[in-house]
């Protein structure tokens, strides 16, 4: 396997040497948030921006309100290179600090191998947009939250959008879709989704693996040129993606026929594809550009006065303002917690993730935080702990990311019958119980 090019090694490298410096203040009286982040590796850049996205959120609550009702927040990073095995030390490194409050594992892996530490340490997963599908189910996983969508959500959606492309969801019977996946929980997760679909609606579902990380893919698309697919599905992160997008355009295989996962949506998935990626489409979980008011907010009181974690020109981008969401769930969760446990006072886990669970971030609260263009309203109950299941497709016009759909919700029949079956097994597997009225209210 060929290494990424010096410049962008050494940019990875750089800003793994600036995150260490970068200032975590911890005591006492701070709520400390853990940030596992990927700033070296085949994953760095799209892990850079994201993890850069999540600490300037942190800046800016600190900088301009002086932190949550008075409680300042602490981070500090630790490096996983997207190694499950890397990503579970960081956990149990940082687990311990006293104020800490969540885990964002960043990686799917991480977050299957966390999903049966956290109810014994007794701290919250958020896993924005990825994650164990089956945990939207919180009478089963009490410790999981998969806000925003899970990997059968966006699945259900690229389904939906085909179909409303081809003038109903009952033109798909006979198409042939191919599933061009990361070999990894992550990239296995839709396959149970999108074989529901394939039977309900009567298409072809081809699976094709790709070895992590991703970067030889000729086989694979040489069996694309073999198979014909009518569409294909992209469940790739980091490299794998512009790789998969130049192995498509080697084969002659259309770009517009190629619709990627949220995580093969982003600016560096095709900015090195260009024009070659043109007519590309992907999910959009989440709104993004400069001019989103939490957005200017950011530019004005992190980096207009010299905190900014990355480059100013990054600030806005796809997965960036995904790395702000992350941390503005988080913050929302720990000021709901504040209403119940005390105003001003450092959260335990436990009572944050409480506040996990009774968010309810309005339209009103949105505008008032600045995401009302970004994402949509969620709410959460002790039942629902994904609080919101729609997304958007855009599409690469070969500069930049553009033309978005309506927004989509998925099918809550088809997720509620997986999710319940899935979830069944799950407890049933682990012996568990299923939370009763009195723990929902705990």
């Amino acid at each position: 396997m060929k290494r990424l090019k010096t410049p962008l090694m050494a940019a990875a490298a750089l800003s793994a040497v600036l995150a260490a410096f970068v200032p975590a203040v911890q005591a006492q009286d701070t709520q400390f948030i853990p940030l596992l982040s990927y700033r070296t590796g085949p994953y760095a850049p799209n892990g850079i921006p994201w993890a850069n996205g999540k600490q300037d959120y942190i800046k800016l609550i600190n900088e301009r309100d002086g932190g949550v009702n008075g409680v300042k927040l602490s981070y500090e990073e630790c490096e996983f290179g997207y190694a499950t095995d890397r990503g579970v030390e960081c956990y149990e490194r940082l687990k311990g600090r006293p104020g800490v409050a969540i885990f964002d594992p960043q990686s799917t892996g991480v977050t299957f191998a966390l999903t049966e530490k956290a109810p014994v340490d007794k701290i919250p997963l958020i896993t924005v947009g990825y994650g164990l599908s089956i945990s939207q189910d919180g009478s089963a996983f009490k410790w999981n939250f998969p806000f925003l969508g899970s990997y059968w959500t966006g699945a259900d959606i690229l389904i939906q959008h085909l179909g409303q492309e081809l003038g109903g969801l009952d033109k798909l019977k006979g198409k042939k879709i191919a599933l061009v996946y990361h070999d990894s929980p992550f990239g296995k997760e839709p396959i149970p989704l999108l074989q529901e679909r394939a039977k309900l609606h009567g298409f072809d579902l081809q699976l094709l693996p790709v070895t992590a990380p991703g970067v030889e893919q000729k086989s694979t698309w040489l069996q694309v040129r073999q198979s014909r697919p009518d569409y294909v599905l992209l469940w790739g992160w980091g490299v794998m993606n512009s790789t998969a997008l130049k192995e498509a355009q080697a084969t002659g295989y259309a770009r517009d026929k190629i619709y990627g996962v949220w995580w093969a949506g982003t600016e560096p998935d095709v900015r090195d594809v260009g024009a070659g990626a043109k007519g590309y489409k992907a999910l959009a979980l989440n709104g993004y550009g400069q001019d989103n008011k939490v957005i200017q907010e950011i530019l004005t009181h992190v980096h207009g006065k010299g905190q900014g974690t990355g480059p100013r020109d990054e600030v806005g981008a796809v997965i960036y303002t995904r790395g702000v969401i992350i941390q503005m769930l988080t913050v929302e969760a720990i000021r709901t917690a504040q209403e119940r446990f005390g105003k001003g006072k450092v959260m335990t886990a436990e009572q944050v993730r409480w506040g996990l669970e009774n968010l309810n971030l309005t339209d009103e609260r949105l505008r008032e935080l600045g995401f009302e263009s970004i994402i949509r309203p969620l709410q959460t109950t002790c039942q629902d702990h994904m609080g919101s299941t729609w997304a958007r497709v855009h599409t690469w016009d070969g500069k930049q990311w553009g033309g978005m759909s309506d927004w989509y919700q998925a099918d809550e029949e088809i997720l509620t019958r997986l999710i319940k079956a899935g979830s069944d097994t799950y407890v049933a597997e682990k012996r568990l119980q299923r939370r009763d009225a009195a723990d929902c209210e705990s």
